[in-house]
């Protein structure tokens, strides 16, 4: 399936020029029809899990007690 830029902007949550510009830097591959780029939408499928995985990380790291400090209880 293939999406326009406007499509492809909203799918991945990023303004258009910024889809435009990644294009252009072949960050992201796309098909010139004349008027418009058409961009192949099962290329984001590695990216989008690879940020389900960093989310769920982060989410652990953050969820994770901080452990208690072992000078706190030294009085001297």
């Amino acid at each position: 399936m293939y999406l326009t830029v406007k499509e492809a902007a909203e799918y991945l949550s990023i303004p258009e020029s910024k889809v435009e510009k990644m294009i252009f830097q072949r960050k992201i591959r796309a098909i010139h029809d004349g008027d418009d780029y058409l961009i192949y939408k099962d290329q984001f499928n590695t990216h989008m899990k690879q940020m389900e995985k960093y989310k769920t990380l982060v989410e652990e790291i953050m969820n994770e007690p901080v452990p208690e400090d072992i000078d706190i209880k030294d009085e001297d």
